[in-house]
């Protein structure tokens, strides 16, 4: 069997996407709320919705790519849960009005979503192969 090595071929590689991009949200996140509250500056690109919409299609995408699908072959429900309760707080705060209310509603959505894709991580099918060796 050759092997690839391209990212695709790597199991778990989306999972850890979606742990890095979590982790940038919520980097962007708390950057706004100091830069904008403390210092008075950065409103136009930090708070500009399209950088929110995008980041939600991104999580939506990923998160249904690697926790949904790896939920149906691990068959456990607690990655799902997490990740769809996150992607609701992610989604709320996007409808929701800027401030500190919304940046809460993202931080605790991509938190809870992170840990879905480490959860993932953990209970992949591909692990368990390994596990047994």
């Amino acid at each position: 069997m050759i092997e690839s090595s391209f990212p695709v071929a790597r199991p778990g590689w989306l999972d850890r996407a979606g742990v890095i991009l979590s982790g940038l949200c919520m980097v962007h996140c708390l950057a706004g709320l100091f830069l904008i509250g403390m210092l008075g500056i950065g409103g136009g690109l930090l708070l500009d919705p399209a950088i929110h919409r995008i980041g939600l299609v991104l999580a939506l995408g990923i998160g249904a790519a690697t926790i949904g699908a790896n939920a149906l072959r691990h068959g456990r429900r607690l990655p799902l849960a997490l990740g769809t309760a996150g992607l609701a707080l992610m989604a709320g705060a996007v409808a929701s009005d800027h401030g500190a209310g919304e940046a809460v509603m993202t931080i605790a959505g991509v938190l809870m979503l992170a840990s879905a894709h480490i959860v993932n991580l953990r209970c992949a099918p591909h692990r368990l192969r390994q596990s047994t060796r």
